[in-house]
């Protein structure tokens, strides 16, 4: 009997997580397995990772715009997006003020030591600034914006051509079947690749368990708990419960239906990589209409960060507690304001939002030192919070797809009893 494609992911995500561990305690002595096997490994982890980030600038603008191409008129895209972009606000600034009332209870950090720390390289150290993000949206070079994968800029030009497409209406039938079948095409290159998903993630995680440093955790045990627990309670409880208050969707069900994504994101440690995985999952099995999907998934992967926000909230506290340095409540406005705009300029990335917890260390004036030990967790961290991350997604886009039914329901009423009224 073929097991779901999820089962194999699972499947390839433990087993070579063990088989990497072996060869660390093990067969470290080996270099045949120390050297040889993780190279080889890496070599087939990237490659996959390579794969799907191909895919994902192309299937991004082409989803897009058959997503504005699916809607009914122009009026009901602002509303969506509108809708999309307050409730991705409201789910950062949640998990936010979460993850402070939990770093105020705790305060976790009392009493570690961190002076020995080794010592780490911040690359980053200014706050982004609010104003150019929202300038730099729109692209001097389009064709710079897709080589980089500018997310931002890629999502602002299929918005532009998705909408005056739509304006158009049948004046150009040729574009709109070709976008359409663009879209065909890029699902089953999806479905392609998502087939060698088992293992490429087999292959990730067998370097992650053949080199990663045990010890460093035990060290600071209760920073890694206080993080991770509240990242699981967001995936598996606080997400699903949402989605089973908002919509018809019941929390079992998200939880069953959204297993692929999770395990996925936990291996690639990317919400951009997951993009594909987070489209399938929301279109095929949580019935999520295509232009919704299309519109707020990539938009999701920049800016719904709930992930990151608990990630930098409880880290920060984390870092000033241990250096000596508690968070005074005078600090407390500024530093939320300056989590909020590190959340949302975090990024899709591997390691976004270690980076923004190094301006933090930088603006707060901590000790450098103190980057080290997040670094060296910070692999770990991120793969849990960018499950995190691509769940809210999906958990905020099925409230979304939820809420726009209603509005369906209401335009189709009066249509319908004109169409009575006509007949009788």
């Amino acid at each position: 009997m073929t097991k779901s494609l999820s089962s194999r992911i699972f499947i390839g995500l433990f087993s070579g997580l063990i088989f990497g561990s072996i060869i660390q305690y093990l067969l470290g002595d080996v270099s045949f397995f120390s050297g040889t096997v993780v190279e080889i490994s890496s070599g087939v982890g990237t490659m996959f990772v390579s794969m799907i980030m191909m895919l994902v600038v192309p299937l991004v603008f082409v989803s897009i715009v058959c997503g504005v191409l699916e809607l009914k008129d122009l009026k009901s895209f602002g509303r969506l997006g509108g809708k999309t972009f307050g409730f991705y606000i409201i789910n950062t600034l949640v998990a936010i003020f979460a993850a402070l009332a939990v770093a105020l209870l705790i305060q976790p950090g009392l009493g570690v030591d961190m002076s020995g720390g080794t010592g780490a390289t911040i690359t980053a150290t200014e706050l982004p600034n609010l104003v150019q993000l929202i300038v730099n949206i729109v692209p001097s070079n389009p064709v710079a914006a897709f080589s980089s994968g500018n997310m931002l800029q890629v999502i602002f030009m299929a918005l532009l051509v998705g909408g005056v497409l739509k304006s158009l209406g049948n004046a150009a039938p040729l574009l709109v079947q070709g976008f359409q079948e663009g879209n065909k095409l890029m699902m089953k290159l999806i479905t392609v690749v998502m087939q060698l998903a088992p293992i490429g993630v087999f292959a990730l995680m067998l370097k992650l368990g053949a080199t990663l440093e045990a010890g460093v955790f035990v060290s600071v045990a209760e920073y890694l708990v206080v993080i991770v627990s509240l990242l699981l309670l967001w995936i598996f409880v606080v997400y699903p419960m949402a989605v089973g208050a908002f919509t018809s969707v019941s929390a079992k069900e998200f939880r069953a239906k959204t297993r692929e994504q999770i395990l996925f994101s936990l291996s690639t440690a990317s919400s951009n990589a997951t993009i594909p995985v987070t489209m399938r999952t929301l279109t095929e099995k949580l019935g999520v209409k295509p232009s919704i999907a299309g519109f707020g998934v990539p938009l999701g992967a920049t800016m719904n960060m709930g992930g990151v926000s608990i990630y930098i909230t409880i880290a920060i506290f984390f870092v000033a507690n241990a250096f000596g340095a508690p968070i005074a409540m005078e600090q407390l406005p500024a530093l939320l304001f300056s989590i909020f705009l590190l959340s949302v300029g975090a990024g899709g990335v591997p390691g976004g939002g270690m980076v923004m917890i190094g301006v933090l260390i930088h603006q707060m004036g901590l000790p450098v030192e103190a980057f080290a030990i997040v670094a060296a967790l910070d692999r770990l961290i991120d793969m849990v919070l960018t499950s995190c991350n691509v769940v809210g997604d999906a958990a905020v886009l099925t409230i979304v797809d939820a809420t726009e039914q209603g509005y369906e329901t209401a335009e189709q009423a009066p249509n319908g009893a004109a169409a009575q009224t006509k007949e009788s």
